[in-house]
């Protein structure tokens, strides 16, 4: 199941493992990460407010969080100069080696952990070898110090060889709250890209397997409804009330019956219900969050305006006004076809290496499609790479764990597949 730990890359993953931080809290790991790219050495390295355009930033906790974290992280020994440049949640960084004239060339990692427990079973890896989360209630649970130190191997492999060209490691915050890439996007770090690779273990993909273009993002969006009425007697009175949970409860039938779309597939989710004080009384106040999907930006904004329509026609179906707060979200992606191709011709002859495919899809959402549809819109190409890796438990779930094995598979497979992109300009 895993490396000794006396391989510097897996000492790495298992430091990140050990403390993992959640979205815009992410010092120490920024700190490691300066520290392995100073180690190895760069022409130039961007950290936090440098990488970030802090108005684009969403999901971003309250100060006290943000400056608890901070400490934690100062406590662990993380930078000063780090702590600064990350001062107020500006966490991550950017790696630029310069090598001749080629194309420039850029990797996308991300380094933000999960709100998890983490197990402590006698059969969880992490927990017997001693690297189990030591922030009660927070884990890497999806593997992102995995892409962290991936991103780390792949710079020093790229440092090492006959690069020509420009390569650019993306070591981004923030993507399970999906805030992150949108705002190092803002910031123009990948504005002078010709060729971007974003980078995920697992995903049901096993160890030895590796996809060469992930396609199939749902766009996101979200909308939060308050609904509200006028309270009355149950018993004694209840002509008097206007009630606020017939409203949310229209409002909900009828969200998960907007019709689907013959463009492709579109999902929708009430998942927060709220309101109410006792069985006696017609509720004047309920709210619901909820969100919308699609396979592209255009079938994410059909549902988000029929989820619109059906909240506020519920809302006066029962005599009731709404509150109506929506957002768009994360944007779809496609990978292309030219790197894909790639990508897995490359992974075919390297060691460890058991099965390839071209093209999967996802099936859910991410961040990176905000940087893919960048470097796409300015004339680039894009691919998001899957590396197979076996985990115990599920993505997001507390016995997650990653096959250490998979880190070299990964670094191996990204180093060649960019060394062949620089210099075959697909």
């Amino acid at each position: 199941m895993s490396q000794q730990a006396t391989d510097p890359l897996v000492a790495l993953r298992r430091d990140l493992h050990s403390r993992p931080e959640p979205a815009w809290c992410e010092f120490y790991t920024t700190s490691r990460i300066v520290d392995e790219i100073e180690r190895i050495g760069v022409d130039e390295l961007h950290v936090g407010r440098d990488v970030i355009d802090p108005d684009a930033r969403r999901g971003v906790p309250d100060e006290r969080t943000i400056e608890e974290w901070r400490e934690r992280a100062r406590e662990a020994g993380a930078r000063e100069d780090v702590l600064d440049a990350t001062e107020g949640g500006n966490t991550g960084a950017v790696a630029v080696y310069e090598a001749g004239d080629g194309p420039t060339v850029a990797l996308r990692t991300d380094i933000d952990a999960l709100p998890r427990t983490e197990s402590d079973d006698d059969d969880h890896y992490p927990a017997t070898e001693g690297f189990r989360s030591e922030h009660d209630g927070y884990m890497h649970a999806c593997g992102h110090d995995a892409h962290a130190t991936i991103g780390i191997g792949v710079l020093e492999a790229i440092v090492e060889s006959d690069f020509d060209g420009t390569f650019k490691v993306l070591f981004q915050p923030s993507e399970e709250r999906g805030g992150g890439a949108k705002p190092m996007t803002e910031a123009g770090v990948v504005d002078d890209v010709d060729y971007l690779l974003a980078v995920h273990v697992g995903m049901d993909h096993p160890t030895g397997e590796i996809v060469g273009g992930i396609s199939g993002f749902l766009a996101t969006g979200g909308l939060e409804a308050t609904f509200l009425g006028e309270p009355a007697h149950a018993g004694g009175k209840p002509e008097d009330g206007r009630n606020a949970f017939q409203a949310m409860a229209a409002a909900i039938q009828n969200l998960y019956g907007i019709a689907r779309h013959s463009d492709g597939g579109t999902r929708v989710n009430v998942g927060v219900v709220e309101g109410g004080t006792a069985t006696n009384i017609i509720p004047e106040e309920a709210r619901i969050k909820a969100e919308v999907r699609g396979d592209t930006t255009d079938l994410r904004n059909y549902m988000l305006g029929r989820a619109e329509t059906v909240v506020e026609h519920a809302a006066g179906m029962h005599d009731c006004e709404v509150d109506l707060e929506t957002r768009t979200g994360l944007p779809g992606a496609e990978s292309d076809d030219e790197l894909a191709s790639i990508v897995t011709t490359v992974a075919e002859n390297v060691d460890g290496v058991t099965s390839t495919l071209e093209y999967d899809d996802l099936g859910g959402s991410e961040d990176a499609t905000y940087l893919m549809n960048r470097v796409q819109e300015l004339g680039g190409l894009a691919s998001y790479v899957g590396v197979g890796t076996d985990h115990p438990g599920g993505h997001h779930t507390g016995t997650f764990d990653v096959d250490e094995e998979s880190l070299g598979i990964g670094i191996e497979v990204l180093t060649e597949s960019l060394l062949e992109i620089a210099e075959t300009e697909p």
